[in-house]
């Protein structure tokens, strides 16, 4: 299964803290306002995107999922080719889901409509500290417009999420079972996660409680790859 996207969560400081990206070099795309009540910016790369997610400054949080999150990398987003057959594999495995869930926002685009996308949520997130979901987008057009992909950065591509975890080993192996991947172990006890368009690597470290998404690295148009670094 492919990564779909990595949200940063911005609760009610979007506007405030949008602009340094840009100033980084990111194109960002307007704010959109969801049928949920969320509003978000996005880093749109080839094959996945970073969503800056939160709501309307002064106003109080629409979608009680994302009220008590913090300022911070947020969520592993993955790319079902169905989201109502993912749905139904999910529950026959024993994860505790939630009905698929329409999700529609305006496109800021002349001429076009909405931009669609069924998704699937956990009624209980399967690895404590994580918040994880999947997203089926059904105007995938909308999304991937090269107006919006090129970055003067020459930022190009998600490469690598790493995630560090009490129990990397357990970590790891939901989240292949999430996925339909293949675990392979490195050394020093991680465990790495090869989906079709990015890596997840999973870092052991027993001080914690529970999950975190660390860090997030990018793959850039001369060839290097960096440390993506939120404004926060």
């Amino acid at each position: 299964m492919h990564f779909d996207h990595l949200v940063l969560m911005m609760r009610d400081q979007l506007d405030d803290r949008a602009p340094r990206l840009q100033g980084d070099g990111f194109h960002l795309t307007d704010v959109s306002v969801h049928n949920l009540g969320s509003i978000n910016r996005l880093i749109t790369l080839e094959s996945s995107y970073i969503e800056l997610l939160g709501w309307p400054a002064g106003q109080p949080p629409a979608r009680k999922e994302i009220a008590e999150q913090p300022l911070g990398l947020d969520a592993l987003v993955f790319r079902p080719r169905n989201a109502a057959e993912t749905y139904e594999q999910l529950r026959l495995a024993g994860f505790e889901v939630n009905p698929v869930q329409r999700l529609e926002r305006p496109v800021a685009a002349p001429g076009v409509g909405m931009a669609r996308f069924d998704t699937v949520r956990f009624a209980r997130q399967p690895v404590p500290g994580l918040r994880i979901y999947y997203c089926q987008h059904l105007t995938p057009e909308y999304i991937w417009d090269e107006s919006v992909m090129r970055h003067e950065n020459g930022a190009r591509s998600l490469s690598e999420i790493i995630i560090k975890a009490p129990d990397a080993h357990g970590v790891a192996a939901t989240l292949a079972a999430l996925t339909s991947g293949q675990v392979q172990a490195l050394d020093e006890g991680r465990q790495v996660l090869q989906l079709p368009n990015l890596r997840l690597v999973v870092e052991p470290d027993r001080s914690l409680a529970a999950a975190i998404i660390w860090q997030a690295t990018l793959g850039y148009s001369d060839g290097t790859i960096r440390p993506f670094v939120p404004p926060l």
